[in-house]
């Protein structure tokens, strides 16, 4: 009876006294404001310390804003929105901070009023409208606006998100974005091309966006799509790449946030990815982990980007790929004691660091999820054709004599050594901490998926079964979800 409970009493000092040590962080600053008129003006005083000229576009005018980013680039000027029947207040104060003299508003009086223009010149500004009797025939008067290019932008007048992406390096180049619909080829495009003498075409988005036949039609395009937003965001982002020193990030699908996003990241020749509102995209983080880009602006509130998403923009373990490997696993119970099989102690801690892992904006694999049994070769040869930046695999430890007990880490020198020892080094004290056990220090051994895997691998044994200390430790769920916690944290740590 004293035994246990000593037990208890060790995991529950171990739970109060272990908090997981802070994820490092990669520079992440924030351009927001009340309203997106707001946030507007304060994505142009990131780019603009001055702006004598300034394009207008209608808050609520989305296709508007899909052609106004390389014609705004063109006039040296930011994009700014308004209220539709009168100025809004944060414009208007923007537009005095900013000292501009010029507005050129794009849309019709449907996006911008009359009303809105008379308040311009009664601002002493001068004012003048490009528009259409539709955005297509709007977006083709913008690029007749445009010094001419041999080359163009086609997306869908209603992919918001497309033109976003593609925004920021169709204003470098020049290249003028252009609509059509689903159905076809508009005719308004097709005779802007023309008249244009257009040679060459870059498509945003799939067939249906932009159909064959429509592809067909146009002056040697190519194709530029993905499964969703976010993947055509990463394929212009590797097809097309532009800096990343301050890449931006936006809602893709808050699409005024987005557009203004995309001016000031042309402005500065940097990258513009799309997030959710609430979790990095896998494709996003991708990007992110093999381009190693670690300085972000964060455009938009935290009603279209929670905090959620800035914690994962912070934390270095974002876009990286990490590889659990639960050890044993079906026939092959592994060690067995004190009520515990080995197998599914290894499982419960893969599964909830998995958890961890992915809230905190890694990539995770793992060797298997459920009660299954994979060879060692096999374990081995999915952490490579998972591409993992590192392999962690996952056990837990026996012994004839109960009164061995404890944690350790162990690696082997024969690939990435340095790496591995850094890594287990990182992983080790996180360990004990968070389960209140006997520090057994890291250790080399020649275990077969640490050996024979090429990346940075540590093998863990998070306790014995055969100890009462440890096993009643390792009973705990809110034990194994600490130390979960700890192992995510050493991981972060290790990618600092």
């Amino acid at each position: 009876m004293r035994s246990y409970i000593k037990c208890f009493v060790l995991i529950v000092v171990s739970l109060c006294l272990y908090a997981p040590s802070a994820f490092a962080q990669h520079n992440v600053s924030k351009i927001e404001g009340s309203n997106r008129y707001e946030v507007a003006v304060n994505a142009a005083k990131r780019g603009w310390s001055t702006a004598p000229t300034v394009v207008l576009v209608g808050g609520e005018a989305y296709a508007d804003a899909l052609s106004a980013v390389p014609y705004a680039f063109q006039q040296g000027a930011p994009v700014l929105l308004t209220n539709t029947s009168s100025l809004s207040g944060a414009t208007k104060s923007g537009l005095q901070q900013l000292k501009t003299k010029r507005v050129i508003i794009l849309g019709g009086t449907a996006s911008i009023s009359q009303k809105v223009v008379a308040q311009l010149k009664a601002m002493n500004l001068s004012v003048s409208r490009i528009q259409g009797k539709n955005r297509y025939e709007l977006a083709a008067n913008v690029a007749k606006q445009m010094k001419s290019a041999d080359t163009a932008v086609i997306v869908n007048g209603s992919a918001y998100a497309d033109a976003v992406a593609i925004a920021p390096y169709a204003a470098k180049q020049g290249f003028p974005i252009l609509l059509t619909d689903a159905k076809g080829l508009r005719q308004e495009t097709a005779n802007l091309l023309k008249s244009k003498a257009v040679k060459r075409t870059i498509v945003i988005g799939g067939e249906t966006s932009v159909n064959q036949a429509a592809y067909q039609k146009l002056p040697s395009p190519v194709r530029i799509s993905g499964a969703n937003r976010y993947e055509v965001a990463v394929r212009i982002a590797k097809t097309y790449p532009m800096k990343t020193t301050q890449t931006y990030m936006s809602n893709g699908y808050a699409y005024a946030d987005a557009a203004v996003a995309a001016s000031t990241a042309a402005k500065q020749g940097q990258t513009l990815l799309l997030t959710d509102a609430q979790s990095v995209p896998d494709a996003i983080r991708r990007v992110i982990g093999s381009k190693k880009i670690s300085t972000f602006t964060v455009l938009g509130g935290t009603s279209t980007i929670r905090t959620s998403v800035i914690t994962q923009l912070k934390n270095h373990v974002l876009g990286e790929t990490i590889f659990i490997d639960p050890g044993h696993g079906a026939q092959d119970a592994g060690a067995v004691g004190n009520g515990l099989f080995e197998k599914n102690v290894n499982l419960d801690v893969a599964l909830k660091l998995q958890a961890r892992l992915k809230q905190a904006g890694a990539l995770t694999v793992m060797s298997r999820t459920s009660d299954t049994f994979d060879s060692l070769q096999t374990r081995v040869s999915k952490g490579s054709q998972a591409g993992a930046d590192v392999f962690i695999s996952i056990h837990a430890n026996a012994n004839d004599h109960s009164g061995a007990n404890g944690t350790e880490t162990y690696y082997d020198a024969t690939y990435a050594s340095a790496n591995s020892l850094k890594l287990a080094q990182k992983v080790q004290p996180q360990m004990v901490k968070a389960l209140g056990t006997r520090d057994r220090g890291v250790k080399t051994a020649g275990f077969y998926v640490i050996k024979y895997s090429k990346m940075p691998s540590i093998l863990l044994e998070t306790g014995f079964v055969t100890s009462p200390i440890d096993a009643s430790i390792l009973k705990s769920t809110t034990a194994k979800e600490r130390l979960a916690s700890g192992i995510a944290a050493g991981v972060s740590q290790y990618f600092e």
